[in-house]
């Protein structure tokens, strides 16, 4: 964790796995090759693979991944807003199939350090949360003048998207 935020606090991209020399296998490729008995997978086409969150904050509360392995938000750039906006099509979608109104929708990515796994994933939740206290994990800080988001570790759909058209990287900090 220590070694995440420094990393994140010179501005820098962590070194991968493998350049740390502990190389450990991604839990959520597992979900669309080796281990998908282990992931409860509610939508899947050739690019994407939803599946229920192990620990939910939400009553619907689902991770959409994509096939490829993206460590996270912070390495996308704007070539990729095109499959954010799939993604959060796709999110949607889900939403709809369990007649979740759209006020009542939430879905972003938490930003690293802050990110539980190393794979990009967005939460699609149905809102309101299971208990008050998860609602300080997906926190929507807006943004200032020029900036799509203040500090914040998680960056809704709409401002990850905004922020990347613009050229910029999400991060923590307001961007």
């Amino acid at each position: 964790m220590f070694q995440k935020l420094f990393y994140w606090i010179v501005g820098k991209s962590q070194p991968s796995h493998y350049q740390l020399g502990n190389f450990q296998p991604c839990i959520f490729c597992g979900a669309y090759s080796t281990n998908r008995s282990d992931f409860d997978i509610v939508w899947e086409d050739q690019e994407f693979v939803a599946f229920r969150d192990i620990r939910p904050s939400a009553q619907h509360h689902i991770q959409l991944i994509p096939k490829t392995h993206i460590e996270s938000i912070r390495k996308l750039s704007q070539k990729d807003v095109n499959m954010l906006r799939r993604m959060e099509e796709i999110g949607h979608s889900i939403l709809d199939t369990f007649d979740v109104p759209v006020l009542k929708r939430k879905m972003g990515f938490h930003i690293p350090p802050f990110n539980s796994v190393p794979h990009l994933h967005l939460h699609v939740q149905s809102l309101p949360y299971i208990s008050p206290i998860y609602r300080l994990k997906y926190p929507f800080v807006q943004g200032f003048g020029s900036y799509e988001k203040g500090f914040s570790w998680f960056a809704e759909i709409g401002q990850a998207i905004r922020i990347l058209e613009k050229g910029h990287r999400v991060t923590v900090a307001p961007c």
